[in-house]
């Protein structure tokens, strides 16, 4: 089997910021072993495995260097742009282990950009032992949250905490213990962490600690974005119809720049470009 591994960057115009992810398309999806130790030699974030090449519907499973993730943002977008310089502008139906996630991929001024719909969000209140838990392995105190953004776990395909800061050199200064983190994570169902800091009602910066998948910081998660954006609305923090900005991997040296649409109901909106980062290689599986 062979299947041709794609490399791009993600929620960018610039190949020296955004999410590099994997894009692997073939026939048919190799065995997990071998798409985790495809994913592992990749080293990004994550790589997305997308069968079969052509159809109405494509099968998606996305690996982080560690575990297969539920579903991820940016390998989506990636995935999405990939097709679109393949087979054109046009809505690719993306069958994912927790639904189906439909890609609008489109060329916009030069650049190919595609949105997702995220699959129903979900959020509840974060329990004030894992917020505590949580506080403890960042560094951080509890009176350097925000008040009007409560502490929640949110859900648009993958499960994240979301915890506000009122300031953005907390945020900015992030430095974490990994292994706390990631053993609380595990036992939690966590697959990010969403910091955030609100500039204005539609403006936001976060950063995404990802030490589950092996990787200390994300520069660009859509997963969690969506998730955001269903949180807001199902807890009246935001008024919608609504479209949102986030700004991340700023710190990291990888600005990132995601944009959100939250409707009154159903999935979350995430938009963002792609752009190439090598040329594509046929890969044996």
């Amino acid at each position: 089997m062979t299947g041709t591994l794609y490399r791009l960057t993600a929620f960018s115009r610039d190949p020296q910021g955004g999410n590099p992810a994997g894009v692997w398309l073939g026939d048919t999806l190799p065995e997990a072993a071998t798409m985790r130790r495809i994913a592992a030699e990749v080293g990004y974030s994550e790589t997305a495995f997308l069968a079969p090449l052509h159809g109405d519907v494509r099968t998606v499973r996305y690996y982080s260097p560690e575990a297969e993730v539920s579903f991820c943002g940016h390998a989506t977008v990636a995935a999405g742009v990939v097709l679109g310089l393949l087979e054109g502008a046009g809505t690719y139906r993306l069958a994912t282990a927790v639904g189906e996630v439909p890609v609008a991929v489109e060329q916009v001024g030069g650049d190919w950009q595609a949105s997702l719909v995220s699959v129903a969000p979900e959020y509840r209140a974060a329990t004030p032992a894992l917020v505590e838990a949580a506080l403890a392995s960042l560094g951080w105190q509890g009176a350097e949250l925000d008040p009007d953004l409560p502490p929640a776990v949110a859900y648009a395909g993958a499960w994240h905490l979301v915890l506000a800061v009122v300031s953005k050199a907390r945020l900015d200064a992030l430095a974490y213990d990994f292994a706390s983190l990631k053993a609380l994570m595990q036992r939690e169902n966590l697959t990010t962490l969403q910091l955030v800091w609100r500039e204005s009602a539609t403006r936001f910066h976060v950063r995404d600690p990802f030490p589950v998948g092996g990787v200390i910081e994300d520069p660009a998660t859509g997963a969690a974005a969506a998730a955001l954006g269903g949180y807001l609305r199902e807890a009246g923090l935001v008024t919608v119809p609504a479209r949102m900005t986030i700004l991340q991997g700023e710190a990291m040296g990888r600005p990132s720049r995601l944009e959100v649409d939250v409707p009154a109901s159903g999935g979350i909106v995430v938009s963002g470009t792609a752009v190439a980062l090598q040329e594509p290689v046929a890969l044996p599986a």
